[in-house]
């Protein structure tokens, strides 16, 4: 019989997938507990739209967060703080620089930094990482107070 998971069923199928089970591993596990559905006409009609759907929005975010990465790109911040010879008493963290961008505006995941705790003042390329493999670089700048 040939079923749609509507939820992951281990080491047999994931969810939306269409898949050849056993009729009685079908009638008496999978339909009873919800866990599929036949696949007739309208519900392939319905996991194709399904799909189509995800793809859809996939192509979007994806599409943002290239026009975010661009905004960003090549951005100089700046961060002042408290130091002494060149050394910073203390560090700057992804989360101080995360602070900074969002001040300038721009909604990036502190995640998405992608740098070590800085203790120096001077100028910094940071390293910011995004979903579906975008990255991008901005210029840190490290002033004292």
């Amino acid at each position: 019989m040939q079923v749609i998971f509507l939820q992951d069923v281990k080491n047999v199928g994931k969810k939306g997938q269409i898949k050849n089970v056993p009729d009685g591993y079908a009638r008496n596990f999978l339909l009873a507990r919800k866990l599929a559905t036949v696949a007739n006409a309208a519900s392939l009609a319905n996991v194709k739209q399904e799909e189509d759907k995800k793809k859809l929005q996939t192509a979007l975010g994806k599409q943002t967060v290239q026009k975010l990465a661009t905004a960003i790109e090549g951005k100089k911040f700046v961060i002042k703080a408290r130091a002494k010879d060149g050394k910073l008493f203390g560090s700057i963290t992804a989360k101080d620089i995360n602070k900074e961008i969002k001040k300038a505006g721009f909604d990036i995941s502190e995640k998405a930094i992608q740098i070590d705790h800085i203790k120096d003042l001077g100028e910094k390329k940071v390293i910011i990482s995004f979903d579906f493999g975008i990255s991008t670089t901005i210029i840190l700048v490290v002033e004292q107070a």
